[in-house]
């Protein structure tokens, strides 16, 4: 069996806090949804699903030629919304601004590296979020999810930086993922 995991950067503290402070309002709602843990909340950039633990080396040597160069990224969080629409809610996220292209540029360079490996790019465009909950069940859009992304369509927050890429290994529980560092890359 492979080793669930993903390449991501976890979130600077200011950051952290201002998405808790959000996600506990949002937890008093009636909505249906499943909340991530905050410390469990980062900025996935490729997720690599379930991997031989035989192809880490050679993912970290990928890796390592994608991030070369790169310096910390600026960004801030930029309102909530909901994938894939109002119409039919999937996942309660806060969006990101600031250096996005070159977030994307970063993610573009990783899969092209990664799919030496095997690994197949997403084709979709790159839209930065930080997942808060998931929803599983029916939700009243003319209700609550209209009054939450009202209400926090502006939120933001100050610029900070991203200044570290790490590779997670994520272990499913029945109380929810743990995440384990198993690498990382500092951006200069």
């Amino acid at each position: 069996m492979g080793i669930r995991s993903f390449l991501a950067f976890e979130l600077p503290r200011e950051i952290r806090e201002q998405i808790g402070a959000v996600s506990k309002e949002l937890q008093k709602t009636r909505m249906p949804v499943r909340w991530v843990k905050v410390e469990n909340i980062h900025l996935t950039i490729v997720f690599l699903g379930s991997v031989n633990e035989d192809t880490i080396g050679d993912i970290k040597q990928k890796v390592q030629l994608a991030v070369k160069g790169f310096s910390t990224i600026k960004t801030r969080l930029k309102g909530v919304g909901v994938f894939p629409n109002r119409r039919s809610p999937r996942v309660i996220w806060v969006g990101l601004n600031g250096e996005i292209e070159k977030l994307s540029t970063l993610r573009d360079g990783l899969q092209a590296e990664l799919k030496a490996l095997g690994f197949k790019p997403e084709k979709r465009p790159f839209r930065p979020h930080l997942t808060m909950g998931r929803f599983k069940g029916i939700v009243d859009r003319d209700g609550e999810l209209k009054w939450v992304l009202d209400r926090y369509h502006d939120i933001a927050s100050n610029f900070r930086y991203l200044n570290e890429l790490v590779l997670f290994k994520s272990d499913l529980k029945p109380d929810g993922p743990v995440y384990t560092k198993m690498a990382a890359w500092p951006l200069s």
